[in-house]
């Protein structure tokens, strides 16, 4: 981390803690926040069915993202006997969709929430916007920057591994399933790939803010401190290379193409939304769908905390997690200031 990174991160950190937590925020819900009910104990059955009856069954993100999946495999993409040989064409296909879906997703969440500013400040976390102007952006522009890193790097691998696992489908390397014959299998393994996900970006972020691959790669993402739907996925090369090696589960575990293309679309298009810098978007005059969540936006905030997500608390075994009260944030800082003077 640099010495501005630093310094900037004590600052939030001095700010938050003098103000009281619910100051220092534009809005926030309510706080303590808490993981998935589901590793709780004393189990509640109940709490469990509707954590995930929220996820699934309305019109959600996630379902959305269920949905594309499915339009995908239906009508847009080719054949699996097309994708046995490595060819140029497909492969150009296949990028030039996930560019067209990355381009338009978060170029219509920043133009409807930061230049049409349809909802204004509502359910926004930070006071600032995701409009910075610093040397330490590629072009002096945070929107300029984050651009650049989604659709040169980001786009690039997000195809390449894609492209490899096309090509494991048709050649029976990635062992398959299908509804028909596995349908408890074929549906469960939709939401225990967010639980994998989960266990996945943990570690490899945990590893990503080691301090020489902070210093090299990781930096490039946390310049956002106030993030935007172009920020989520604006990383080094090297990060997206391990961010998205998640996708090879499906070498190993019997997996349908759609849980793939599900898997790709959580891992990449939905970063557009979870780091928006707005809880929820609002659709017509009242109702709302959450599209991110406080605990990320911790992190983005004061950087050692809450590494992985809500859907498993890895957080809280591993005592890096972060409730959003003031007291987490005492202690944030108590072991932050720690830290600094024992590598000093």
């Amino acid at each position: 981390m640099s010495t501005a990174d630093v310094r900037q991160v004590t600052e939030e950190l001095e700010v938050g803690t003098a103000a009281g937590e619910s100051n220092s925020w534009n809005w926030h819900p309510d706080i303590p926040i808490r993981y998935s009910p589901l590793f709780e104990r004393p189990l509640k059955p109940i709490a469990v069915v509707k954590w995930f009856a929220s996820a699934w069954l309305p019109l959600t993100e996630l379902t959305c993202y269920l949905l594309l999946a499915f339009v995908v495999w239906r009508w847009v993409q080719p054949p699996l006997a097309q994708t046995e040989t490595l060819e140029f064409g497909w492969v150009a296909a296949l990028w030039a969709r996930n560019l067209f879906m990355m381009t338009l997703i978060a170029t219509f969440l920043h133009l409807w929430l930061y230049t049409w500013r349809k909802q204004g400040d509502r359910y926004r976390y930070m006071r600032n916007t995701p409009t910075a102007e610093h040397k330490k952006f590629l072009g002096g522009r945070q929107l300029t920057d984050n651009v650049f890193w989604v659709l040169m790097s980001g786009v690039t691998v997000w195809t390449v591994y894609e492209a490899i696992l096309w090509l494991a489908f048709a050649n029976g390397i990635a062992p398959l399933v299908s509804f028909a014959e596995q349908p408890v299998w074929f549906v469960l393994w939709f939401p225990l790939i967010g639980i994998w996900y989960s266990f996945h970006f943990y570690w490899i972020h945990r590893l990503l803010h080691w301090k020489p691959m902070y210093d090299h790669f990781h930096c490039v993402h946390h310049r956002n401190v106030t993030t935007g739907p172009w920020s989520g996925f604006s990383m080094h090369p090297v990060e997206h290379t391990l961010y998205l090696s998640s996708l090879l589960i499906h070498l190993i575990v019997p997996s349908h193409p759609i849980h793939m293309v599900f898997h790709a679309y959580w891992l990449t298009l939905a970063t557009a939304t979870s780091h928006s810098g707005y809880e929820a978007l609002i659709v017509g005059r009242s109702s709302r769908t959450t599209i991110a969540t406080f605990f990320h936006q911790l992190h983005h905030r004061y950087f050692t905390c809450n590494y992985g997500n809500v859907e498993l608390p890895m957080d809280r075994w591993f005592s890096s997690f972060n409730d959003g009260s003031s007291v987490e944030t005492r202690r944030l800082q108590a072991r932050w200031v720690e830290t600094r003077q024992t590598n000093q």
